[in-house]
């Protein structure tokens, strides 16, 4: 999502969704989702799709005092949603770097196949005492390359 033309995700690239019904109070004065409910909805479907892949997030920070912090939110509006819009955010991981981790989310029709939004998540693991990134821990490399069938193991 770095400016370069790059295919659109389709429904098929995606394992995890998170279904969602449109609230009136997501919606702005048009009567369509108020742009900063589609970063809600990414950090919801990314966190729920983490757990999903066996990752016990709390778990993971009370034990290694490190913890994950948002540095990139990226929103693609495809079409417009409306109230009561029965809709599936999903989300995958498509990197893992030293101390970053990727996502994309994309939404669709409950059901269909029709690229609403998409976007980009990336997340950098601090330690929490100093506040400095550190390596992603080879266990959640290998949760994720299982649960994407991708190799993100860490280069040499």
């Amino acid at each position: 999502m770095d400016g370069a033309v790059k295919r659109q995700p389709s429904r098929a690239d995606f394992r995890f969704f998170l279904s969602h019904r449109v609230r009136y109070v997501e919606l702005d004065t048009q009567g369509i989702v108020f742009n900063a409910h589609y970063l809600t909805w990414y950090d919801e479907a990314v966190s729920d799709y983490i757990r999903a892949a066996g990752w016990a997030y709390q778990d993971e920070v009370k034990a290694s005092g490190a913890d994950f912090h948002v540095v990139r939110g990226l929103v693609e509006y495809k079409v417009a949603i409306g109230r009561k819009a029965e809709i599936e955010i999903g989300a995958r991981c498509t990197r893992i770097g030293r101390s970053s981790v990727t996502f994309q989310p994309a939404v669709f029709p409950a059901g269909g196949d029709t690229l609403l939004a998409t976007g980009e998540i990336v997340w950098v693991l601090t330690d929490q005492a100093t506040r400095r990134p550190i390596p992603v821990p080879d266990k959640l490399r290998s949760m994720l390359s299982v649960f994407e069938g991708m190799d993100f193991s860490a280069a040499p």
